[in-house]
């Protein structure tokens, strides 16, 4: 009987300091989703994102992959204010662009922004950042890139109620030098967003990444949706996952149909 007894004692302390534990994981995951799904969380990360899209040139045979290497780096700048830097570097491979045989992979023109934002929300809940936004002309070829330095303004905005995130993030670019005989930049990026996180920490988003260019009087609207997961690989935490695109409009000779989208982030909480 007494043996009985220190056997469901046993059980039941296992039990009590185990359910904490595991309730502590889960509201840490929770935790990490929900900075995940904000793009200036204070949260050092580095996606990799490889787009895939097709019915490019002239007679809709080129196809592009774009392999965009996304590090995002908090620096906190005093008690009230942060500093989130956000880069995009391109690596490209297309085929049959900008016409049938012709192609080029290599480094596209890398995007730089920096938000400074307040560390908490405002009275309403809403979370924002604002700053500079740069267009380096880094492409390995002139195929790949504008060959243009550009500079312009970066607003991002967002609200998280429960397990919804929506916001939206937008930029402007203007071309302040550069090769004089390729195209002046003036580019706008609408990029609204919408995501819920559910319980197994499964993100469900849905966006556009819509830009108009005012020079060549053009719009380019990809509509995404992706299903992420949050997990371990190791004791790194990372988020897999993937989704399609559908291309509402683009340019002439631009993209068409729909294309894919996959993602790998790693991150590294404090």
């Amino acid at each position: 009987m007494q043996t009985w007894v220190c056997i469901t004692a046993m059980a039941i302390l296992g039990w009590t300091l185990t359910v904490p534990a595991a309730a502590q994981e889960d509201e840490k995951a929770t935790e990490l989703a929900k900075k995940l799904a904000n793009p200036i969380a204070n949260l050092i990360s580095v996606p990799i994102q490889a787009n895939y899209d097709e019915g490019i040139g002239p007679d809709g045979d080129g196809s592009q992959w774009r392999i965009n290497v996304q590090p995002v780096i908090p620096f906190s700048l005093n008690e009230e204010w942060n500093l989130i830097t956000r880069t995009i570097v391109p690596l490209i491979d297309q085929q049959d662009v900008p016409i049938d045989g012709m192609g080029e992979s290599g480094l596209g023109d890398i995007t730089a922004s920096q938000f400074f934002s307040p560390k908490e929300p405002t009275a309403g809940g809403w979370i924002w950042g604002a700053g500079p936004v740069w267009l380096l002309p880094t492409a390995s070829d002139d195929a790949l890139g504008g060959e243009k330095f550009g500079i312009g303004p970066t607003l991002v905005a967002l609200k998280q109620v429960g397990p919804w995130t929506y916001g939206a993030l937008a930029n402007h670019i203007w071309s302040v030098a550069g090769d004089d005989d390729r195209d002046d930049v003036s580019a706008t990026l609408l990029q609204p967003f919408l995501s819920y996180i559910t319980k197994t920490k499964t993100t469900l988003s849905l966006n556009t990444e819509a830009t108009y260019d005012w020079e060549a009087e053009e719009w380019s609207v990809p509509i995404n949706f992706g299903v992420y997961q949050l997990l371990k690989m190791g004791k790194l935490p990372v988020q897999l996952g993937g989704g399609v695109r559908y291309w509402a409009d683009s340019p002439d000779y631009g993209p068409e149909g729909w294309g894919a989208r996959l993602q790998l982030t790693f991150l590294f909480p404090k």
